[in-house]
């Protein structure tokens, strides 16, 4: 996942001011004798039908001596299946006219396929045949090693900033899996035998570690029956799932570090412990980043980009992480401005809020562009499906779909000023400067002690 599509997507998004909120979201949901939580959302509205299944295994599941392997999944597991040829799951969807995708996080991994309503069984089938009979062997690990290694390339290592993150969380966590990239290392991965990454399916593919949600025109009672031919048989794993346990211990000086990358400007990234997602100062934390970032009028827009010119862009955005996260803000220099000029009006920016409570006005803004991101999230079915797995699988409770809106709006101004006091705080937060690679061969001009 690209930091800058992140940070682009909690900045840019248009202010939409609602005047009344969408209805509940409807659903079904039970679990299958084998484990399988199994959820259904019907809407008759357009002919289409999301199929999803959430597995409860992110990169925060790996063995640290062979990290990538989630992700390296996510990959290997459209190689096809025991009855289905390799190459062949890509096709079966389009030829149906949907699409499909997949994508991995610290905490989970998620497929999903968009379909004409009249092909659900198909998409049934494939996630059913992903579950129980996927093709594991030497051609399509070999294969897929190479995809992942050319992802990394692009995305990453010749890609501006693109390691933000990265370098970021490996910082900002000492003992916690969250400390290594999603993407993982592709040492690990080279080093990896056939039979690890077998194990790795037989341990974290299982029907007790999983959530099929279902959204779009469907009948219920004719999705059961369908779910109930494809996944009823698939058994249990019959083991305990491993789950981390360790727990980051508080951070308590502050982490400063300079990373050289192949970029024109320099950039400034401040990282900040913040609770898990779910938590009540979540909420307030998530808030806050959007009163900095979200939108042209943002206070950090708006300040340190647009009256002070400090910054091509500059944005914050929370990681919804399952176990305690981080709040990243994240500048780019303008043309002679210095990462330390930058620093200063990013921290004064804080600094304010810790200072000040928001004006009325601009919280029931905030409140509005809360309220609108909710309901824009659950406005396509392709979206309702991950959310009801998302809910269900991080808090045990599906229905928040329709009532988490109200812990936000719970939140107060006074809460907003409380966290920024509570955790962004110079000790508990990493702080990197991004600069040319040219600047190496260079005098130093900055007090941060190189990285290399």
């Amino acid at each position: 996942m690209k930091v800058l599509s992140l940070m682009l997507v909690a900045c840019f998004l248009p202010l939409v001011t609602l005047f009344g909120q969408s209805p509940d979201i409807d659903f079904v949901e039970y679990e299958l004798d084998n484990g399988l939580h199994v959820i259904l959302h019907q809407d008759n509205s357009t002919p289409i039908v999301a199929v999803s299944i959430m597995y409860h295994v992110g990169s925060k599941n790996e063995d640290p001596q062979r990290t990538g392997f989630a992700h390296f999944f996510e990959h290997l597991l459209f190689e096809g299946s025991e009855n289905i040829d390799r190459g062949q799951f890509d096709k079966l969807v389009t030829s149906a006219g949907g699409a499909m995708n997949a994508n991995t996080w610290y905490d989970r991994t998620y497929y999903y396929e968009v379909l004409p309503s009249n092909q659900l069984a198909l998409g049934l089938y494939l996630e059913s045949e992903r579950l129980l009979h996927a093709k594991i062997d030497s051609i399509g690990i070999e294969t897929q090693r190479e995809v992942v290694k050319e992802e990394r390339r692009l995305r990453v290592d010749n890609t501006p900033y693109g390691s933000v993150l990265e370098e970021t969380m490996k910082r900002s966590y000492q003992v916690h899996p969250y400390r290594w990239p999603v993407i993982g290392s592709m040492d690990h991965l080279n080093a990896a035998k056939d039979q690890e990454f077998m194990e790795f399916y037989k341990t974290f593919y299982v029907p007790e570690n999983a959530v099929l949600s279902l959204a779009g025109d469907l009948d219920i009672e004719e999705a059961k029956a369908l779910v109930e031919k494809y996944f009823a048989e698939i058994p249990r794993g019959g083991h305990e799932i491993p789950k981390p346990t360790v727990v980051e211990p508080p951070q308590t000086a502050e982490i400063r570090d300079v990373v050289y990358d192949n970029i024109q400007l320099p950039a400034v990234i401040q990282s900040y412990h913040v609770p898990a997602q779910g938590t009540e100062d979540f909420y307030a934390v998530s808030m806050l980043a959007q009163l900095l970032s979200q939108g042209e009028s943002s206070r950090l827009s708006k300040s340190v980009k647009d009256e002070q010119q400090k910054a091509l862009f500059v944005g914050a955005f929370p990681l919804d992480l399952e176990d305690p996260g981080v709040t990243i803000a994240f500048g780019i220099a303008n043309t002679g401005v210095s990462p330390e000029e930058l620093e200063a009006a990013m921290d004064a920016e804080y600094e304010k809020v810790k200072s000040e409570l928001i004006s009325e006005e601009e919280f029931q803004k905030l409140r509005n562009q809360i309220e609108n991101d909710f309901i824009s999230a659950n406005s396509r079915v392709a979206g309702i499906a991950e959310s009801l797995a998302n809910y269900h699988m991080y808090y045990g409770d599906a229905n928040l779909i329709n009532t988490e809106i109200e812990r936000y709006l719970d939140v107060t101004r006074e809460d907003i000023q409380r966290v920024a006091n509570k955790y962004f705080t110079r000790e508990n937060r990493v702080v990197l400067y991004y600069l040319p690679k040219s600047a190496q061969q260079q005098p130093e001009t900055t007090d941060i002690e190189n990285e290399r």
